[in-house]
């Protein structure tokens, strides 16, 4: 019987417009980055959610590709990026948390290159009234 697979990680390859203003970004946003060379800087945060930021860029990638980041505290996080005036200092979009049908309450970020990461927190499921 052989045994079976197991995975390690899955990332995603996020583009960046501009490299380094987008290394910038992700460092302030909280992210760490553990390793850059080659066009591509390795960022995590905690021990479970990671990313590769690439030193390339299409327009109709990175504005159609969403990132799901999935916290424990959704407005501890809004309110962190909030009031660090990240989206100001970057010129890019925050919106507040909303609660959604599918028993998450999230917020967007769209980085600088327009990448739209959704953070979200798990939320009990309403019942639907009888």
């Amino acid at each position: 019987m052989t045994a079976p697979l197991k995975s390690v990680e899955i990332k995603a390859f996020v583009p960046a417009r501009d490299f380094e203003l987008s290394k910038r970004f992700y460092k302030d946003l909280g992210f760490t980055m553990a390793s850059d060379g080659g066009g591509i800087a390795y960022f995590h945060h905690g021990d479970h959610c990671a990313f590769l930021l690439q030193d390339f860029y299409v327009q109709e990638l990175a504005q159609n590709l969403q990132m799901h980041l999935l916290v424990q505290d959704v407005q501890a996080w809004w309110q962190r990026i909030h009031d660090s005036g990240l989206a100001t200092r970057y010129g890019v979009r925050l919106t507040e948390p909303v609660e959604q049908p599918w028993a998450m309450i999230d917020f967007n970020l769209v980085d600088p290159c327009g990448v739209c990461w959704r953070i979200a927190q798990n939320i009990d499921r309403k019942e639907p009234r009888a």
